[in-house]
Order: C-alpha cells, then structure tokens, then sequence
C-alpha cells in the first residue's frame, strides 16, 4: 500500500505539472484580459499614451511580455514557492482572496454533501429493496426530476415561492439589512438563514444521481447468488440487506464519494451567483469573466490537486470497504 501511495503521488506531480500548463496556455489564449481592459481605459484618457504602449508596459509589469512556456514556468516557480500572486481583479494577494472566499463555500457543500448521502443512500436501498412498487417509483420519480431540473430553474421557483410570495427568506445576499446591529449569535443566526435555500437547491439537485446509482447498484448485488444463498439459509432480511448487499454497493459509491472532494472547495458557481453568496465559486466566475489570471490560474490548479487527491482516496477506500481488494 505504501509503494502503491508513493507511486501514484509521483504520478499525480506528473499529471498536475501538464495540466497546470495546459490550464496557463489556456488562460494567455482568453480572447480578452485585465491588462486589455485597463489598457483601454488609460488610452482613452486626454493627453494619455496609446493602446499598444500601455499593452506593452501593463504586459511588462505582469510579466505577460514572456511566452507561454517561459511565462508559465516563471509563475511555477513563484508557485513552489508560495507566492501566487496579486488578483488582478480583486487587488490584493490571490491566497488572501481565495482564505476569505473558500470557507464559506465548504460549509454550504460540506452541509449539502451530508443530506444528500443521509437522504439519497437510503432511498436508493429502498427503492432497490421494493423494485416496481410506489415506493420505488416515487423514489424514481423524485430521483429524475432531480437529475433533470436545471439549477436556475428550481432556484427561481424556490425564490419565487418562499421570498416573494411566502417572504420567509431573503431574494439574495448572506446577511441582512440590520445584521451589523445584531449578537453574535444573531448574525450566525441571520447567515444560516440565508443559507437556506442555496443549501436546498444544491442538495435537491445533488440527490438524483446519486439516489439512482444506489438503486442500480443495489439491484445488482441483491441479485447475485450469494444472496439468494443467504435468504436460503434463513438469514434475516435485515441482514441480508445491510450487511451482505449494502457493503458490496459501497464499492462503487466510494467512487462517487471520493469524487465529490473538488466540489466541496470548488463552490456552486451557478447556486452561489443565483443567491449573490460570496463564495469561491461566485468569486472565480467574476475573476475569469474579468481575465485575472492569477486568480485563475490558483483556483483551476487547486481544483485540480483536489480531484487528484479524491481519487487517490476513493482507491485507498476500495481496500477498507471491501477485504477482496488488495494492493500488492
């Protein structure tokens, strides 16, 4: 397991460094940017010098003057370092942004990625367990409509029922109008209510996916003959179930599961724009729109260690969950 470990660190190092300069050769080729915008803007300034001798100084300034290969081990090796970089859309340090931005989009989808496996595993058993009937198809039913409801759309009509027409929860926003006169506790209070419905919207639109491959899955393992061997020998249901078949569907969830770490950093863009929640996901979507490289080139690359690192963890669950799958 160890070798196994070392092996694969080695090789995501690998994967990380190609993709990070794919991610850079991408970022250089955006047909616009920060230093054209701010070009543009002192060109057309009186008195002012000319578009291309501020794209040669602004580019200059940003080290935007290099190619994408000099360019992009210039910033890997202030990378290594720790030093990414000021946001050019934020003005100030791409780590200070990223600290402010990050946490608040964690607690949304870690809260979101515990409902969903609370909600979702045990609804796919059910609904495996009691194939064709209304259970099961109401359980298919909740689970399409999940998988097929767009996030804007399901956003709008919980924002269109509980803020304008019930006017429980705010239309936007993380805080309210009075929330500097608050407690402590008051303003954690007024947070989590604002929090509400975006946590709503990501779980109903999480749990479809995840609730029909439980089903599928479940089906198939409570079909095997070890199963049927079992229910023969008088083992309970119950047993049967959650002992026999449940550990054998936990081989492919791991999968899911191990996955879904990049989605608790990487924020809800189109939740979180939705909502106006200042998270990451709504922060790098203004950053990219506006060209900021910096900002970008942190974000995409730490998104990219997080799926490495998920899948290195889903293979490292297959051996706890499963005595069968060793590595040797």
């Amino acid at each position: 397991m160890r070798k196994f470990i070392i092996k694969r660190l080695l090789l995501s190092v690998v994967i990380l460094f190609f993709v990070a300069l794919i991610i850079y050769a991408l970022m250089r080729c955006l047909p616009t940017s920060y230093i054209e915008s701010i070009a543009r803007q002192k060109s057309m300034q009186p008195g002012s010098k000319t578009f291309d001798e501020w794209m040669q100084q602004l580019s200059a300034t940003y080290g935007m003057d290099k190619g994408i290969i000099a360019g992009f081990f210039s910033w890997l090796g202030k990378a290594l370092t720790g030093n990414f970089g000021d946001s050019w859309f934020y003005t100030e340090p791409v780590l200070q942004v990223f600290n402010r931005t990050v946490w608040l989009s964690f607690i949304m989808g870690g809260i979101a990625f515990i409902f969903e496996i609370i909600i979702a595993i045990p609804l796919g058993i059910i609904a495996a367990t009691k194939q064709y009937s209304k259970t099961d198809y109401t359980v298919s039913v909740i689970a399409l409509a999940g998988i097929s409801l767009p996030t804007f759309f399901f956003a709008a009509l919980l924002k269109l029922l509980f803020s304008v027409k019930l006017g429980w929860f705010e239309l936007f926003g993380l805080v309210g109008r009075n929330h500097q006169q608050l407690s402590s506790f008051g303003q954690f209070l007024d947070k989590a209510h604002h929090l509400v419905l975006p946590i709503v919207t990501l779980v109903v639109i999480s749990i479809g996916g995840l609730m029909r491959y439980t089903r599928t899955n479940m089906l198939e393992v409570l079909n095997a003959d070890y199963i049927r061997t079992a229910r023969a020998k008088g083992v309970s249901e119950h047993k049967v179930i959650y002992k026999h078949a449940f550990r054998n569907t936990l081989i492919p969830l791991v999968t899911i599961i191990g996955g879904s770490l990049p989605g608790l950093f990487s924020g809800a863009l189109i939740t979180e724009t939705l909502y106006s929640i200042p998270g990451i996901g709504y922060t790098s979507y203004n950053a990219m729109v506006g060209g900021d490289i910096p900002f970008s080139m942190f974000y995409l690359t730490f998104i990219a260690v997080l799926t490495l690192i998920g899948n290195l963890i889903a293979d490292i669950l297959y051996a706890v969950v499963d005595p069968r799958v060793r590595i040797s």
